[in-house]
């Protein structure tokens, strides 16, 4: 067992514009704390690719200080030749995973800085403002999911029983992350909730991460099965659902971790509250609904042959899709760094969020 690490840092820059990029390699969690070390882009684009940095605001943040390292080499040419790797770059980490809407925005916003300043600066002053940038990414993220878990933590009673799925805490994000963070900042009150863990397979994000981050912070932590949510939720044990996402659209119809569909349609059917826990950062409001929001389909291995071990006859189909998607009539309300969204319709998210997607 691990000892605590309270102020972990899911992502940490270390140097100068040339220097590197640490980040936790998850797929390790929780038997082994380790930092990976990225020094290039392909190095990040395989981190996000194979969810050794996961969780959609980790994931653009991740993609940002990639895009630093992916230009590095290019800053002390010509300018055009540093934007034309620029752009390379944001494409090529842009191909690591289609779901995440945090990823795009992150590449857009590098993209754009840099954009409004050429002209104005020789191409490795260029590359020292990308890093900056990338830092001021990283640091509103981390504001951003205090701002959710001070407008979460209101809404959740002392002595509840909350479930969870998949893993939104401060390894998805800068610090405290988005779902857990209603339940740091309710134990920051000083109130006592009971936290139920969906284990969420296939790749057990849950019980490997979500149950680890609690347990850190000594958190009444119950991990169960994903199969059992329906019968814990039918002996009154939870209280409230709440869960991050990965991209929500014009309408609030909100794609996260697979199995999420169904943990929403369960809160419904006993009467539970199901909350989502999200920045704006996380908003695509090009979509006007959940249909079509790409879903990654991940490798049958996965399933197969879960951390190594094959428990399935060889050969057999699989269907491994990473995501689904919960329509907004079951959501409660979405909460966000700048404001809860209830009732979830177009109108309110427009309200709540139209301003910043407008920037």
């Amino acid at each position: 067992m691990l000892t605590p690490h309270p102020k972990l840092e899911t992502l940490r820059w270390i140097g100068d514009r040339t220097g590197l990029l640490e980040l936790i390699e998850q797929t390790l969690l929780p038997q082994e704390l380790k930092y990976l070390a990225c020094r290039d882009a392909a190095t990040v684009f395989e981190a996000i690719r194979a969810l050794r940095v996961r969780g959609a605001p980790a994931i653009g943040m991740a993609a940002a200080y990639g895009v630093v390292l992916g230009t590095c080499s290019a800053a002390s040419g010509e300018e055009a030749t540093f934007f034309q790797k620029l752009a390379e770059v944001a494409k090529y980490l842009g191909e690591s995973r289609p779901t995440a809407v945090n990823l795009f925005w992150a590449l857009d916003r590098m993209s754009r800085r840099a954009a409004e300043l050429r002209g104005k600066l020789a191409p490795a002053a260029l590359h020292g403002a990308l890093l900056d940038e990338a830092k001021a990414i990283h640091e509103e993220d981390r504001a951003m999911c205090h701002a959710i878990g001070r407008l979460g933590a209101a809404m959740i009673s002392d002595n509840s029983g909350v479930l969870t799925h998949c893993n939104a805490g401060g390894l998805a994000t800068a610090e405290y992350g988005t779902a857990l963070s209603v339940i740091f900042t309710a134990q920051d009150q000083g109130k006592h909730l009971r936290v139920f863990v969906d284990e969420t397979r296939p790749l057990l994000q849950g019980a490997r991460l979500t149950a680890w981050e609690l347990s850190q912070r000594g958190i009444d932590t119950t991990l169960i099965c994903d199969s059992m949510a329906a019968q814990v939720m039918r002996e009154g044990k939870v209280q409230a659902v709440i869960v991050g996402a990965d991209r929500i659209t014009a309408n609030g119809d909100t794609a996260n971790k697979i199995g999420t569909y169904g943990v929403a349609l369960l809160a419904a059917a006993h009467g539970i509250p199901f909350y989502v826990a999200a920045p704006t950062s996380t908003f695509d409001l090009s979509l006007p609904t959940g249909d079509t929001i790409p879903i990654e389909e991940r490798h049958a291995s996965e399933i197969t042959h879960g951390f190594g071990r094959q428990t399935a006859p060889t050969g057999v189909r699989v269907y491994n899709p990473a995501f689904d998607v919960t329509p907004a009539r079951l959501i409660k309300a979405i909460i966000t760094d700048r404001g809860v969204i209830e009732p979830v319709n177009v109108e309110r998210v427009a309200a709540v969020v139209g301003e910043f997607a407008r920037k």
